[in-house]
């Protein structure tokens, strides 16, 4: 099975984005002990103070599958909500080489 990989832009609440990435937190220490995740991986957009980027990579599609199904990730949603500017943007894509791939 092929890597598949995620990038998400999440927008934040206006002033909002350090309560974002703090609630966050939770699903960045759980992934650590998530069979099949390879990266899961927060980031601050340097242009813009109210959006964060997640970058993921799964070992295959029924490892994010997975993910997705987890009761953590279920439990994500209630936790950010307060702090979002809107709905996250996500990318679904598939690795094709290089350096971690």
């Amino acid at each position: 099975m092929s890597k598949v990989a995620v990038w998400a832009k999440i927008p934040a609440a206006p002033g909002k984005r350090d309560e974002l990435a703090a609630a966050l937190g939770a699903a960045l220490e759980t992934a650590k002990g998530e069979a099949g995740t390879i990266y899961y991986i927060l980031h601050n957009d340097p242009n813009d103070a109210d959006a964060l980027f997640m970058y993921e990579m799964y070992e295959s599609q029924d490892a994010l599958t997975a993910h997705m199904g987890s009761e953590a990730f279920k439990a994500l949603g209630p936790a950010i909500t307060p702090f979002l500017g809107g709905r996250p943007e996500l990318q679904f894509i598939e690795p094709i080489g290089g350096k971690g791939a």
